[in-house]
């Protein structure tokens, strides 16, 4: 009897997964197999609010499999040496992953590679299952990755998609394959009080919900702050709960100016993939250095305090943050905010916020949290590295009447419309009614700090 093993990373689903089709076709019997990665504790990146969705998500699988006839294997563990344990267990012929592109994922698929094929067991990795399309799938001219948005948007445009493959209806596991309890929600402590739900199910009825009643209005309304009208989907795409190629498809049948937005935005997940994927230094390094000299460490603890627990002054900042906080989730225009203020107003290393990041946010993932902080410090791909977002006009603009920060910032709920804001104009009696901080920079002071420091170097 042909035995193949599915290896689930990043791909937590059954719907529209190659690598899962794959297996399932090929093989009278298949194990679904999942290891808690010593190495991802190791290297710092279990957050109790990610391993909490991943509980979620990874319930929801078993679930999911058990209504086809199967069940998930979980195992701990080292990821190659539990992989062949499973494969000699299950007397299994191959096994099937999704391509990932950080710098460890490679690393992964080539162990795997060498130790399965030393044990004459085939080792299929199958693109375009972690993102809509493969890194390397669109190459400029002369270079091996696009470092510029536009142009590879242009060309990921035109590139045909791979279509959408149906869920199996009928999993049969071998009998033989032990599998550790599907850890629960409730295991990890210092959880986000306002953290969603992870899972299949959940995300699909959430797309479902998106693209009936919030895609249309995406593009007009997918920077306003308190209307939250962004689709809220980045942790499914994270966790794979949601194939990247079945929203883009599902995205363009609803057409419209807003889809259009939305499709945009999953290309941006997609550049940022590939450019990770060609310099998977850029985690760590800057992708186009400044030669800054970041201020850190005692210079700037009382200020990335500030920062992190959202009391630096400016409202909107410090509702980002909080939002941060309670939710393990952040609007991405309050992303945008929060990174310009920390790199370029108070000029502290963008890997310093990227790490904090990583440490509370959801949907917190290596290719998208490091080259989005990378492109508001002006280290990455932004074409203009010098851009300073000002968070006052950021704030009269996106919150003009001042909800999201209100409802994020309650000490300063007294104040009416835009002028929460600038509680600092505020004089005597009435601005000590208000137990919120001074700002910890004037943003002019800071600008200059930020302008001289890169014209020194």
């Amino acid at each position: 009897m042909n035995v193949s093993v599915v290896l689930f990373t990043s791909d937590l689903r059954l719907h529209d997964h190659p690598a899962l089709r794959a297996a399932r076709d090929g093989s009278a019997a298949l194990v679904p197999l999942f290891v808690r990665d010593d190495a991802v504790a190791a290297a710092g990146f279990t957050a109790p609010n990610r391993m909490a969705f991943l509980a979620d998500c990874l319930a929801d699988l078993d679930a999911g499999l058990r209504e086809r006839g199967g069940r998930l294997v979980v195992r701990s563990g080292d990821v190659v040496a539990q992989v062949c344990k499973v494969v000699a267990e299950a007397d299994a012929d191959e096994v099937h992953m999704a391509a990932g592109v950080s710098a460890y994922a490679r690393r992964r698929e080539e162990r795997l590679r060498t130790a399965l094929e030393g044990e004459g067991c085939r080792f299929h990795v199958h693109d375009a299952v972690i993102t809509a399309l493969a890194p390397g799938a669109v190459t400029p001219s002369g270079s091996d990755h696009f470092a510029v948005f536009t142009p590879y948007f242009r060309r990921w445009s035109q590139e045909p998609l791979r279509n959408a493959v149906a869920a199996p209806r009928a999993i049969r596991v071998p009998d033989g394959v032990g599998s550790e309890v599907i850890p629960s929600r409730t295991g990890p402590s210092g959880l986000s009080p306002g953290l969603a739900r992870g899972g299949e199910r959940e995300g699909r009825q959430r797309l479902t919900a998106w693209l009936r009643a919030g895609i249309t209005s995406y593009d007009d309304g997918r920077d306003d702050l308190p209307g939250d009208a962004t689709s809220r989907l980045s942790p499914h795409l994270h966790f794979g709960t949601l194939s990247p190629v079945e929203l883009v498809h599902r995205a363009r049948a609803a057409g419209g100016p807003g889809a259009e937005a939305f499709v945009r935005q999953l290309a941006w997940r997609d550049f940022h993939h590939q450019v990770l994927a060609a310099r998977p230094d850029a985690a760590v390094a800057d992708y186009r250095t400044k030669h800054d000299r970041w201020r850190s460490g005692r210079t700037a603890r009382e200020d990335i305090r500030a920062w992190k627990e959202g009391r630096t002054g400016y409202p909107v900042v410090d509702a980002a943050m909080r939002q941060l906080r309670h939710e393990g989730w952040m609007h991405n225009r309050a992303r945008l905010l929060a990174a310009g203020f920390l790199t370029k107003t108070l000029y502290v290393d963008w890997r310093i916020g990227a790490r904090h990041f990583l440490d509370l946010l959801v949907d917190g993932d290596v290719a998208n949290n490091q080259l989005n902080w990378q492109w508001m410090a002006g280290t990455g791909t932004d074409s203009r590295p010098g851009r300073v977002l000002n968070p006052v006009t950021q704030a009269k603009r996106y919150d003009p009447d001042g909800e999201y920060v209100r409802r994020w910032v309650p000490e300063l709920a007294g104040l009416a419309g835009g002028a929460v804001h600038e509680p600092w104009k505020l004089q005597g009696l009435e601005r000590a009614a208000y137990d919120y901080p001074d700002p910890v920079v004037e943003l002019s002071d800071g600008l200059a700090r930020f302008r001289a420091a890169r014209d020194r170097g």
